[in-house]
């Protein structure tokens, strides 16, 4: 089963994911990692899918695909993986401006397969709500 993942991604990340999407799940959390955790990261200024989308491939073991990759895998592994049971920043303050961010995760965590998607007023909020897992342009 092929499918496609539509984005503009730096470096080898979109081939790394392609392939690891192409593979399957099973097959891709066999041999691709380690641990066989892995997701695919987006995140899409704007409303709609033609905004500026940046991605890459987070993997923990060991960390890596973002500069906080390493804290990004340890909130994923205190929530299973599910990124929405991510406790909010305590005491975080954001501006309200309304700046439509979409951040979506597709990958596998503890060998169960990951579908995160959710569109935040703003960055600040998503990084309030998701903590290290999309920070990908820190």
């Amino acid at each position: 089963m092929t499918r496609l993942i539509k984005a503009t991604v730096t470096g080898g990340a979109l081939l790394a994911a392609a392939a690891l999407l192409a593979a399957g799940p099973a097959q891709a959390a066999s041999g691709a990692t380690g641990s066989g955790d892995y997701l695919y990261l987006t995140v899409t200024k704007g409303e709609s899918r033609s905004g500026g989308t940046h991605g890459t491939l987070l993997l923990c073991d060991p960390p890596q695909g973002h500069s906080r990759a390493a804290e990004a895998c340890a909130e994923l592994d205190t929530v299973g993986g599910d990124i929405a049971r991510i406790a909010p920043a305590k005491d975080a303050m954001c501006p309200m401006v309304y700046a439509p961010v979409t951040a979506q995760a597709r990958g596998v965590w503890n060998g169960r397969p990951i579908e995160y998607r959710e569109t935040f007023a703003n960055s600040c909020a998503m990084a309030v709500r998701t903590g290290a897992v999309f920070a990908l342009d820190s």
